[in-house]
């Protein structure tokens, strides 16, 4: 996280909040998550070396960058236009060059570099989308808020073949999953 500069993935007016430990406006109505539940995250998916990531909710790049910091590979897909394009564009200015930022509906993943070693949510739905499971390699972790608006519980999901283990690690609040299986 210290190879990430924060200050770049967040508007001007909060850059000297940048690295203080809470959630920032980063426009079209999401946040950048603070960076402990960033690293948390992180740190749950336990990834392998030469790992390959899918993370769901791009916003401002951040998440992916730290996570290329780590990662062989990440692909990241965010459902807002505008944000998967300032998003791209920074992380191409910083030269991110193994991450693709993908515009879509995250709910569905991205099937086309499936399956992942890891899969990090960055929003909350009351059930972890069928589609994100299935496209989780075996031994594979997926980290994800699961709850409604009022409360959720981070939960880390192990595949083993065709069973999958979860366990609940600890509350935090975030903005909806919002598609098809949100």
């Amino acid at each position: 996280m210290r190879e990430v500069p924060r200050e770049r993935f967040v508007p001007q007016r909060w850059r000297n909040e940048a690295y203080d430990d809470g959630a920032l406006p980063i426009g079209a109505q999401q946040t950048i998550s603070q960076p402990y539940v960033v690293a948390w995250m992180i740190d749950a998916l336990e990834l392998p070396d030469e790992a390959r990531v899918l993370e769901i909710g791009t916003g401002s790049g951040y998440g992916a960058a730290v996570l290329a910091q780590i990662a062989k590979e990440v692909v990241t897909v965010e459902r807002l236009v505008q944000l998967a394009d300032m998003a791209r564009a920074l992380l191409r200015e910083l030269d991110y060059r193994n991450v693709a930022v993908v515009v879509g509906d995250g709910t569905l993943g991205y099937e086309d570099r499936a399956p992942y070693d890891g899969i990090c949510v960055t929003a909350a739905a009351p059930e972890i989308p069928p589609t994100l499971l299935a496209q989780l390699a075996a031994r594979g972790r997926l980290v994800m808020p699961i709850g409604d608006r009022d409360g959720q519980e981070l939960t880390v999901v192990v595949r083993d073949g065709d069973q999958f283990s979860r366990r609940a690690v600890g509350g935090v609040r975030f903005v909806p999953l919002i598609g098809e299986q949100g």
